[in-house]
């Protein structure tokens, strides 16, 4: 049963905004503008980096400061889309950094990196605000235990599964399938979650923003789940902190509300891209493949802030574009470092229609052991992938002689490989509507049941189609 999170929040956390500074006494004014970033000569005490400056004539336009070149002379980056930027024009310093509003408030809300709405509903004045620049967790207040997270898609929960207060990411490159697992693994985990859902969408289309909005309340899940967007057409400073704004409202969760979170990020290549953008705007020499030389720190800032402590338990999974399906690209391999769970999409599958297109040999998990796996679930994985690994090898031999040329054994091996392949396909609910397949979530004792019975070969005699886009096992044999 999911718990009521519409109830009023803790008197400690709905006073002023946690935080917030004093504004200080610094004016500036701006006396160059190169594109985004903009030089601003101070008049009074040195700001912070990272603090807020607003315009005194036009509150709506606001720039962060990033670096300072002199003693008097501070740079910042652009905000805001609509105010104009022009010279000579005085700021005001806030004394404190961006804030975004946490709390019960902003459940079944869309926000953006200033925690304005963007769905038509009320603002959210009353909420407490929190900033969006945390320090994670000291070691000794995490908690480390190990636990299985079940999604409901069969090769994931088989081969790679996703560790509860862990972090996994859905590697792929264009159109194989990384938006539409977000959307089912929320489907799937709305009515067994006993959590909040935060989806942080960093550089996506409008479109996709309104589409997933609006497929959230038609599918009775919004209300406990945030969403928080920056978008396509935004500045490269806003789609850069977009990622820590939505972290700072799921450790509000975390802490304060002692709420397990799911966080779900599309896409944390686009975190990236837009932090090499900024890296240009502030002149810093390009490192390895023109990405920014601080890449690995800005990962790092943002991925280490997803854990779970005695309060309550943090989830990440995370779509990561592969450029040029290259997964020896420096973004795709540090993000990789973070993980304990890599879930590795293939083009090749998705042009066979094996659909989720989950690489079965190229995904992995650290949960897969003895230790935190049960022994039925690793014995299951490990027959499955060395079934499939032993096709693979054949294939070449298959298409230069003919299956006819395999000894009696290998062909066995091949037909029962490719019943295991059409199995671990799966029909979406995020996809009914294209489809007209009723999605279906499977739990894992049952794909580990439908797995074994393949293994030892019970399905052969049955045409490998009975196994495609099913369900449980019991699909396939009520259909025969």
């Amino acid at each position: 049963m999911t718990t009521d999170l519409r109830q009023s929040d803790p008197p400690a956390t709905a006073g002023a905004p946690e935080g917030a500074g004093a504004p200080t006494d610094t004016v500036a004014r701006i006396v160059r503008i190169s594109g985004q970033m903009i030089e601003l000569r101070l008049e009074g005490p040195a700001p912070r980096a990272q603090e807020l400056f607003v315009g005194l004539d036009d509150p709506e336009l606001r720039i962060e400061i990033a670096s300072f070149p002199a003693e008097d002379l501070a740079r910042g980056l652009v905000l805001s889309a609509g105010a104009p930027v022009r010279l000579g024009a005085r700021l005001r310093g806030t004394g404190q950094g961006l804030q975004v509003p946490v709390g019960r408030d902003t459940l079944g809300r869309m926000l953006d990196l200033f925690g304005t709405a963007i769905d038509g509903g009320a603002p959210l004045d009353a909420a407490p605000r929190r900033s969006i620049f945390n320090a994670p967790p000291a070691l000794k207040h995490r908690r480390t235990q190990s636990e299985i997270f079940e999604t409901g898609i069969k090769a994931i929960d088989l081969l790679c599964p996703i560790e509860r207060g862990g972090k996994a990411g859905l590697f792929g490159g264009a159109g194989v399938g990384k938006t539409v697992l977000i959307a089912e693994m929320i489907y799937n985990m709305s009515g067994a979650y006993d959590g909040v859902s935060l989806f942080c969408g960093i550089g996506e289309r409008s479109r996709e923003a309104e589409e997933f909005h609006r497929e959230m309340a038609e599918a009775g899940v919004l209300d406990n789940t945030v969403m928080v967007f920056g978008q396509m057409n935004e500045r490269p400073a806003v789609r850069f902190r977009v990622g820590h704004a939505a972290m700072s409202i799921a450790e509000h969760f975390r802490d304060e509300l002692n709420t397990d979170v799911l966080v779900l990020i599309d896409n944390i290549y686009r975190f990236v891209q837009a932090g090499a953008e900024v890296s240009g705007l502030l002149g810093q020499l390009p490192s390895r493949v023109g990405y920014q030389p601080s890449l690995g720190t800005e990962i790092a800032e943002l991925e280490e802030r997803i854990c779970s402590t005695a309060s309550g338990a943090l989830t990440s999974i995370q779509a990561v574009y592969v450029p040029a399906d290259d997964f020896t690209d420096p973004a795709a391999t540090h993000v990789f470092g973070h993980l304990s769970s890599s879930i590795v999409l293939s083009r090749k599958r998705a042009a066979q229609g094996l659909y989720p297109a989950v690489d079965p040999l190229e995904s992995a998990s650290k949960m897969l052991t003895p230790t935190t796996a049960s022994a039925r679930h690793v014995k299951v994985a490990r027959a499955v992938r060395r079934t499939l690994a032993e096709y693979e090898s054949l294939k070449d031999v298959i298409a230069m002689l003919g299956l006819e040329q395999l000894s009696v054994e290998d062909r066995r091996t091949v037909a029962i490989a490719r019943r295991l392949e059409r199995f671990l396909t799966q029909p979406f609910r995020a996809t009914e509507r294209f489809t007209t397949a009723k999605g279906r979530r499977v739990p894992l004792n049952q794909t580990l049941e439908g797995c074994e019975q393949i293994l030892s070969g019970a399905f052969n005699d049955r045409p490998e189609r009975a196994l495609f886009m099913i369900g449980s096992i019991t699909d396939a044999e009520a259909a025969t």
